[in-house]
């Protein structure tokens, strides 16, 4: 099975005290529901920097929060698995499918 990555995207849906709450407790019944399949369950990311060859500047809204790693079949499996994590409340998710490299 591949490994493929599931990024958190900032969105501009801010959630209150208690949405936000309620959000960290759906994510972790999402997480529980992937059972084995979660080889890193969950790790977030705080301030980001986006850096180019025309200098850095502050992630805003296109950075990332977070991820979580999981084992699929294929792309189409870890897109079902994407789409019931409850982080889509609040932005956007990316999949991609992580390269082993050899080592």
């Amino acid at each position: 099975m591949a490994q493929y990555i599931i990024m958190y995207l900032r969105g501009d849906r801010q959630p209150t005290p208690e949405s936000g709450q309620a959000g960290k407790e759906a994510w972790g019944k999402w997480v529980k529901s992937l059972g084995t399949a979660a080889v890193n369950p969950g790790t977030p990311m705080m301030h980001s920097m986006i850096v180019s060859p025309d200098g850095v500047i502050e992630a805003g809204n296109r950075g990332s929060t977070g991820f979580t790693i999981v084992e699929a079949l294929d792309m189409d499996a870890a897109i079902e698995m994407a789409k019931g994590c409850p982080y889509l409340e609040m932005g956007d998710l990316e999949v991609a499918q992580l390269m082993q490299m050899p080592g």
